[in-house]
Formats: C-alpha cells, structure tokens, sequence
C-alpha cells in the first residue's frame, strides 16, 4: 500500500507545486482532479502532443506517480440533479447537462489512457435522493436503477475501450451511498468489469455503516481508497440524528469530515480487512476537515498513516516444522 494525496487540496496552486510540498512529507502517489477549469489537469491539453509524457516526467522527477484521475463535479451531472443546484458546474437544460457530464467523463477515460493512468473517480449523482424513502411515491428509487443501467453501460463500454475503470465514490446525495447500492449498482450493468468503487472511509460511516463490512462485501470492486476520516460526534447526536443539515462548522453539528487518526474510522482494522482482501494500492488523502489547515492535515495524515500501511502481502510460513504439519507429511527418518 502507498501514500496518496489528491491535489485538489490545493488547487489553486499550480500542480507541480504541489506535487513538490506533498513529495517532501514522503507521500507517494497522486489523485488529480480532471473537471474544466480546476487549474491543474485539462483532458483535452493531455491529448494534444507530448503533454501526457511531460507530465508524466515532472511527477516521475520529484519522485510520485499517477494513481487516479478524478472527475466528481462533471460526472453528477449525469444523474442528476438537472436543475439550477448544478448551474455552478454547468449551465444548460437538464438534457444538456447529462450530455456535458457524459462528454468529459468520457474525456476523462481517454486523459486517463494517455497517462497509463489506470482508475478515474466520481459520482454518479442522483436527481432525488429523498426517494430513497418510499413515501411518497415508492418506485421512484427501481426508476432510477433502471436510469442508472441505461445512462451508464455506455459509459462503461468506453471506459473498457480506453482500458480504464471507473471507481464510484459512495456518497450521500448519490445514486450510490451505501453497500446495498453499491451491489445494485453492479447488478444492473451486469457486473461491468469497468464498475468499481472508491472506497472513502469518512462516507461509510456518515450513515452509520462499518467500512469493514463495505470491504469484505466489496472487496474485488475497490479500485481506489481515500484516506479521509470522520468523526461521529456522539454528545451532539441526540440533537441533529445521523442526518443533520447545516454549516459543517456548527458545533452541535453530529458528524465531522477529519483528518485519519482524528475521527471515528478504525484505520488498522480498515487496513487489515483492505490487505485480506487483496488490496495493495493507494490511500489518496483528501482534506475537508475544518477544524484544522490543510498543512496541519498534511502532516499529521502522513506522520499517522505511514506507519500503518501495509508493504507487502503475507509470504506464508516457510520453516519446515509447520510446513510438515500442515501438509500432513510425517518426518522422514
């Protein structure tokens, strides 16, 4: 396992700036946002010319490589919502807006083929996440796995054409937001070899879930993993409940975005059940925790994580007493 960090905690920063902070606190890979306008990547300037291998080399150069592509804005589009709450991404109708979102995630798979970029991140978005309760119009939810199947399996044929997979970030206010979802997810497009998951710890616990049962369910379909923690806030949850709306620096608010090792995620064990089921790629370190900067996040997230991760997957035991006894080969004299 290796130490990611996703730029865009800093994107107002030019990348290579970045990538130069980060490669200093010994993180090892990178997650790079691929939405228009971010700063850093544009899809359509890494497939013009040489820039794909002039990329490459800066990040190779200070040390890092290229884990994830993400693209989390553009790729709600697809599903919605398709009013004015998603003007800020992109102004049009809300036909216009899936095919936008459709267009630059695509785009984003072929950014992704030309950097040997293997994974590209995002949500699916959803149009009415309130129909996840039946009332009041109880086949509003079978809609949109129908919807999802339709808009998404071409999107999934592309991704295997540029030899890319597509991780979906469970998320609340998406179509995808917690293990049974995540499972219909794959069942509606046939188990897509390109449909995976970008497992985000602080997410999974947001609605109460443990990560450890998303891993063991999930585990063949983890693609990507950030290294963002959250804090359920117990003192507080007699308050607001599990879904509590609001600034997320109120003080009575009952769950908090943090840095690892600050909130409630139980990291060796998220780490131990990631090694058991073969996962050996990166932890991509995201910051949204308000209550600290982001330099404060970066040092703490690299001086509490690398010691944790896992460099390599058990051998087995090689000494010849317990080889014996396991193969039930007696001694021979």
């Amino acid at each position: 396992m290796k130490l990611g960090f996703f730029t865009a905690n800093y994107t107002e920063k030019p990348l290579e700036e970045v990538v130069e902070l980060v490669a200093k606190y010994g993180y090892e890979l990178l997650e790079i946002p691929a939405y228009e306008g971010n700063g850093q990547l544009e899809p359509e300037e890494i497939l013009k010319g040489n820039n794909a291998a002039a990329l490459k080399k800066m990040v190779a150069r200070h040390g890092l490589g290229i884990a994830a592509l993400s693209n989390h804005p553009e790729s709600f589009l697809i599903m919605g919502p398709g009013g004015e709450e998603t003007d800020f991404i992109f102004k049009g109708t809300k036909a216009e807006k899936v095919a936008y979102g459709t267009a630059r995630l695509i785009r984003t798979a072929q950014a992704a083929n030309a950097l040997e970029v293997p994974v590209v991140v995002g949500f699916p978005g959803v149009e009415n996440w309130g129909r996840f309760f039946p009332f009041p119009y109880g086949q509003g939810w079978a809609e949109y796995e129908t919807d999802f199947a339709e808009k998404f399996v071409p999107i999934l044929n592309k991704f295997k054409e540029y030899g890319v997979k597509f991780a979906i970030e469970p998320h609340p206010n998406s179509f995808v937001y917690d293990i049974y979802t995540a499972e219909k997810a794959l069942e509606m497009v046939d188990n897509h070899p390109c449909l995976g998951f970008n497992l985000d710890p602080a997410n999974i616990i947001y609605l109460g879930l443990r990560v450890e049962n998303f891993i063991d369910r999930l585990g063949d379909r983890i693609f990507h993993v950030h290294a963002k923690d959250g804090e359920i806030v117990e003192h507080n949850m007699a308050i607001g409940g599990i879904l509590m709306h609001g600034d997320w620096q109120r003080l009575d608010r009952t769950f908090r975005f943090r840095i690892p090792g600050w909130g409630s995620v139980q990291w060796k064990k998220v780490i131990t059940e990631l090694a058991m089921v073969g996962y050996h790629g990166v932890l991509s370190y995201e910051h949204e925790d308000v209550t600290m900067s982001r330099m404060d996040g970066i040092e703490k997230t690299a001086e509490f994580l690398k010691p944790l991760l896992i460099k390599a997957p058990y051998e087995g035991r090689t000494d010849k007493l317990f080889n014996e006894f396991q193969t039930g080969k007696p001694k021979s004299n």
